[in-house]
């Protein structure tokens, strides 16, 4: 459906709805740990799934054909998806624990708001995009590439590329620079040293 036009949410996509709701239920209950087989089947769902897509359930999707997974996607547990409109993932993007993307809405007015029709838009996630736990992401939203989402934020207008956005509503709180970069790169090096250190030690 288009974004921001009225439509009935009980004659759009019943046999995707059918299909998305059985798999994910399988996947739900599977032992996903040992068992992959139960994820293959929900990724047929989806708009566009990769090989190397990892959920935790529960997972819960309105009808599966409007989300497109970029590549390396990891989502935590309890992620939640009304894919009423088009929802895609950049590549290496990872989702904190209860997050939910909500592409549809209701009408202001009650007394159409009372006829059960909806309206929808679409929601964008850049690549290397990193949410917290408990962040609500509303229809027609865009955030831009290597931002981070703080925990419990409501995102309800696009952020930008490349800085730490949180809070309700979700405010760009400063962006990621070359400082950044070049205290991760240390942590990083740090760690390679110990490790060495400690596989040197460990060896006969």
């Amino acid at each position: 459906m288009l974004a921001g036009q009225l439509f009935s949410p009980f004659e759009v996509g019943k046999d995707d709805w059918d299909r998305v709701h059985a798999a994910q239920k399988a996947f739900n209950e599977s032992a996903f740990w040992c068992d992959s087989s139960a994820l293959e089947e929900l990724k047929k769902c989806f708009g566009a799934a990769p090989d190397d897509l990892k959920l935790t359930p529960p997972v819960y999707f309105d009808r599966g054909v409007q989300v497109f997974f970029g590549k390396h996607f990891y989502a935590n547990t309890d992620l939640t998806i009304l894919d009423e409109n088009d929802v895609r993932f950049g590549d290496r993007v990872m989702v904190g624990p209860h997050v939910s993307i909500y592409t549809v809405s209701h009408p202001i007015d009650p007394e159409i708001r009372n006829t059960e029709l909806e309206i929808s838009a679409p929601v964008t996630i850049g690549d290397n995009v990193w949410i917290g736990g408990n962040v609500v992401i509303n229809g027609g939203v865009t955030i831009g590439e290597g931002a981070i989402i703080g925990s419990g934020a409501v995102v309800t207008h696009d952020i930008p590329a490349h800085v730490v956005a949180a809070g309700n509503p979700c405010q760009v709180i400063r962006p990621i620079g070359e400082a950044d970069r070049q205290f991760w790169q240390a942590q990083y090096e740090d760690y390679l040293r110990q490790f060495q250190e400690f596989d040197e030690k460990a060896k006969p």
